[in-house]
């Protein structure tokens, strides 16, 4: 149903869908308890799937040939963006774990990057769909209105991949804007994405260390998370393989889809977790820090652009 609808409507992606679907469908109490299971299922172990799999796309050796400058960049933005979006989180008063999760989102890879850090937050399911729900709307927003600014801004097109992949939350969303601009375009937002997908990996792994440090001081606590999740370590493994090129192209293709199709069943489950009417009473913080976080990650990312292409 959701692959229908992005079909109908292409500026929205099936993961909004998933996640939008779950929720309508669990309110109006359409789905049955004894599915309850599966969604919880799918929720936690799809997703994990999904994040480790995501690193067969990525090829350390396309992301090398960015250039320094370009690269130093690229992790500047989105360390910036990560602690900036945190920090106006706290100020806000938004929870530790919404708030590190839409800090991750938007700084690194969206719907994926929330996943991979859904353990080490602490974050339920309700915290993920909310937080992938604004990730993706506020990144299919960027992905309709960046190529639009081109042409008032005098950019070329390897400006504008720059641009692109290092503004745009999702790997869909970037490609999607950037075949708006032209192949050139698409080519270099592809590789400058994947350099922030790369950066999952540490992101969470710092995450994880200072969550072990903050529990270490507890003495209550049962137990301290381990500093990467297992399937972030199958994520690093994915990414080896693919850059020492033994996986042949049409198993890349077919772990993309299985990646997408793990990802949306995930998303859904997590969807039908949300209770709608507490999330229209509670949810404006966390609105407002996206759109935020979103034109923050924009508007540095234009500077740096213009930095490293001058």
């Amino acid at each position: 149903m959701s692959a229908l609808l992005h079909h109908v409507v292409p500026a929205v992606g099936e993961v909004t869908f998933c996640v939008v679907l779950g929720a309508l469908l669990a309110n109006l109490k359409l789905i049955p308890t004894a599915c309850a299971p599966g969604l919880k299922l799918a929720a936690k172990q799809l997703l994990r799937v999904g994040v480790a799999l995501l690193g067969l796309a990525v090829s350390a050796g396309s992301i090398v040939a960015l250039g320094v400058p370009a690269i130093a960049m690229v992790l500047t933005t989105l360390v910036v963006t990560f602690l900036v979006t945190g920090a106006v989180g706290r100020f806000w008063g938004l929870g530790s774990p919404r708030r590190l999760l839409l800090a991750t989102g938007f700084a690194i890879c969206g719907a994926s990057a929330i996943a991979a850090m859904q353990s080490t937050a602490d974050a339920d399911e309700e915290d993920v769909a909310v937080t992938v729900a604004l990730v993706t709307l506020c990144g299919t927003a960027a992905m309709l209105g960046l190529p639009l600014l081109q042409s008032p801004l005098g950019l070329t097109d390897h400006q504008m991949g720059i641009w692109v992949g290092a503004s745009i939350h999702d790997v869909g969303q970037v490609v999607g804007a950037a075949s708006a601009v032209g192949a050139g375009a698409l080519t270099v937002a592809v590789v400058v994405k994947l350099a922030r997908v790369l950066m999952l990996a540490p992101m969470v792994a710092a995450a994880g260390v200072r969550r072990r440090r903050a529990l270490r001081q507890s003495p209550a606590s049962p137990s301290r998370p381990p500093v990467v999740p297992l399937f972030v370590v199958a994520f690093i493994g994915c990414v080896v393989l693919r850059t020492a090129g033994v996986v042949p192209q049409n198993a890349v293709d077919a772990a993309g889809r299985v990646q997408s199709a793990a990802l949306a069943m995930a998303l859904f489950g997590m969807g039908a977790s949300v209770h709608l009417p507490t999330l229209l009473r509670r949810g404006r913080a966390e609105a407002g820090l996206a759109l935020l976080a979103t034109l923050f990650i924009m508007a540095f990312s234009f500077a740096g652009t213009l930095l490293v292409t001058h």
